[in-house]
This record gives structure tokens, sequence and C-alpha cells, in this order.
């Protein structure tokens, strides 16, 4: 297993791979063939988002204890629903919450980085169309959701989708621990064994309504265990294997 993470090179963005504890600095599209190319230390690197999908597709109630803890019927298929590519944040960057809005919550996930143009995709050819694993966090406004039956405006403010460290190249995804923590108190604590609908079941799914483009990500849910943040904190989601996903909450400038 390989981690991509996408550094600050001088004022450049460039990617380095982690492997084992190493790191190099790849050589190549990430997207289609790259080597590991000169090694570079570890200290003082400034890691950015490691993606710029042009959309995040979320699944909603794909963990049982989730639909349990909303009040919600498991889901008959796949619950879906978009984040803009404007409310995507890298590691550190602070989650930005609009005041006005009320309870503002975090929700750890696994993310799916899609590596390969999927259009209509057999669940045995999903793993074709996957570059790696990604830690997400799906930030959501809950009065604001609990009050309207759209998720667009309660999903999709600025900075409200944090992911990272990295994207685990080779990881298998069916049981890993997925973890929320704030102000080190851990939050939110599943496997994604207890996913409802599997990865390859997802990536079929939606590649049947909509074309994913290198570079998308699919968040593939929430465990029980949601829960405010206000000003002042730092959330961290952990996916294992992945990587720790840390960022401030500040106040939003209105």
């Amino acid at each position: 297993m390989v981690r991509l993470y996408r550094i600050d090179d001088n004022g450049t963005p460039h990617y380095a791979a982690e492997r084992e504890g190493r790191w190099r600095l790849v050589d190549g599209d990430i997207f289609g063939k790259f080597t590991e190319g000169a090694e570079i230390p570890s200290e003082g690197l400034q890691f950015l988002a490691p993606v710029s999908p042009s959309k995040v597709v979320c699944v909603g109630l794909n963990y049982k204890d989730h639909a349990a803890e909303q009040n919600k019927p498991l889901p008959e298929e796949p619950l879906l629903f978009i984040k803009p590519s404007t409310a995507v944040i890298g590691p550190d960057a602070p989650i930005e919450v609009p005041l006005w809005a009320g309870r503002i919550d975090h929700e750890a996930e696994l993310g799916i980085v899609i590596g390969k143009k999927a259009s209509r995709v057999s669940m045995n050819r999903a793993s074709d169309h996957i570059l790696g694993l990604i830690g997400f966090n799906d930030v959501t406004a809950r009065d604001l959701q609990n009050r309207e039956s759209q998720y667009t405006r309660c999903k999709g403010f600025d900075t409200f989708a944090p992911i990272g460290p990295c994207i685990a190249v080779g990881l298998d995804g069916r049981d890993l621990q997925v973890r929320a923590y704030v102000n080190g108190a851990l939050r939110q604590d599943s496997r994604t064994r207890e996913l409802i609908f599997t990865i390859p079941e997802l990536v079929q799914f939606i590649s049947t309504v909509m074309t994913l483009l290198p570079g998308d990500i699919i968040a593939t849910g929430t465990p029980s265990g949601i829960g405010p943040i206000k000003p002042g904190d730092q959330v961290t989601i952990h996916v294992e294997g992945v990587g720790a996903l840390t960022n401030s909450v500040v106040a939003r400038q209105e």
C-alpha cells in the first residue's frame, strides 16, 4: 500500500508518496501512470486537499445504527446527494460555520476516490475505477437539514467537505475502523463492515446515474454518534489505514 499526499512544494501543488515511513516525490499522473522519484524529508510538509473533485457524491443513511439514530427506516437503495466542489478543504484548513444556521455537526466517513472515468460500471469491475480511499467529514447544518426537504444548503456551505489527509492506494475498504474525535474526545466509532451498501455496490449504483470522473469522491455514509461542533473546537476524522484528518472550527465571517 502507498499513501499519496498532495503537498505545497514552494507554492506549487505536488504529490508525494509515503511508503513504510519513506517519502518520495511523485513523477507522472496519479490518475494515469506515475512513479516514485526522489526521496524527501517528511518534516515541515504542508498538506493540501488530496484531490480537486468535480463533485462529491454522498450516501445518506448507509449505516444501520445511524438510520436508527435519525429515526428513519433503512433505505432500499442508496440515498444520494451532492456536495459542491467549493465545499472541499484539506487537512488543517478551518471549517467555517455560519452562526445563524444553528447546530452544525461532524460526520465521519470513508471516502472513495475515483481513478478512472466510470459510467454504468458493473460491481465486479468497480475496483478498476477506484484510485484509493480517503477520510471525509460530511459537515452538516443539522437545524437546516431538519426543516428542509433538500440537502443542498445544509450540506453545501464552503468548507463543509474536509478531505484527507491522503489517498490510500491498495487499501481494502471492507472492514476499516472509522472514528471521529472532537477536542480529543471520541464521538463516533464503527467499522465499514457495517455499511448497508458496499463500496462495489455504490460505484455500480452511482455510475448508472451519473458519470464519475477521475478525482471525484464517493462519501460512503456516517455511523451513529454524530454531534455538534462550534467555533474553537478541533475535529479529527480517523480512518484506519488512511490516517487522521484534523480541522479547526471557526465562525464564518458574514
